[in-house]
């Protein structure tokens, strides 16, 4: 009975060992953004990972080449899911309006999920260690800008906002409320919950564009 217990034991070990090059790597990621939840960015070492998955330093090196290709991996895999869940939010909108509002709350819900990540993000474009990683990180932010512009833009053909309205001013708005929102939470911890303030924040903004719209109105009456 115990040869068995013993063999079935080190028939998983071999199982955990032979995973495929991706889904080692997918593991590393994970364990990247659990330990930049633990500890600074900055300090979180490729030994800290293999130790953390019980692997050597060079188990990690044989699927990145180094730390920098972790963090870029990283912020791919950032990326993606974050892609993944604001498609979601804007697919059961009503309007463009209400998948702006959709997606807000629901990058809010991400990063609550997710605390490393803005962690990740502040601290890579601190260091630029990178230059690739601060390029993806324009690319995303420039992406989501042009998205939120262009949800604006649908809402100006139907009227729901300003034809005047500066589309691409307001997005840049919208992506500078998600990093105050992030950058308070840092500063007050748990005093101030990301979702509690993004949804005092919001109406905000919203009502700043359809107000305008509502002044120009009156004005053209």
């Amino acid at each position: 009975m115990k040869e068995k217990t013993v063999k079935q034991e080190n028939t998983q070990e071999v199982a955990r060992k032979r995973l495929s090059s991706e889904e080692r790597q997918g593991e590393i990621i994970r364990v990247a953004i659990e330990l930049a939840a633990e500890k600074d960015v900055n300090s979180v070492t490729t030994q800290d990972m293999a130790d953390a998955m019980q692997l050597t330093q060079g188990a990690i090196f044989r699927h990145f080449a180094s730390k920098d290709e972790i963090w870029l991996a990283v912020m791919h895999w950032i990326r993606e899911r974050l892609m993944k869940v604001l498609g979601k939010a804007a697919a059961e909108a009503s309007d463009p309006l209400d998948a702006i509002q959709r997606m807000f709350l629901a990058h809010i819900a991400f990063i609550g999920k997710h605390p490393a990540i803005p962690r990740i993000l502040f601290s890579e474009l601190q260091q630029n260690r990178s230059g690739k990683l601060r390029v993806l990180i324009q690319e995303i932010v420039s992406g989501y800008e042009a998205r939120i512009a262009g949800l604006l833009e649908e809402a100006k053909q139907q009227s729901l906002v300003d034809e005047n309205l500066d589309s691409k001013s307001a997005a840049v708005l919208y992506i500078g409320m998600i990093q105050g929102l992030v950058m308070q939470a840092s500063i007050y911890g748990g005093k101030r919950t990301l979702l509690q303030e993004a949804g005092k924040v919001f109406p905000i903004f919203l009502q700043g564009v359809v107000n305008q719209h509502h002044t120009h109105g009156k004005e053209k009456k």
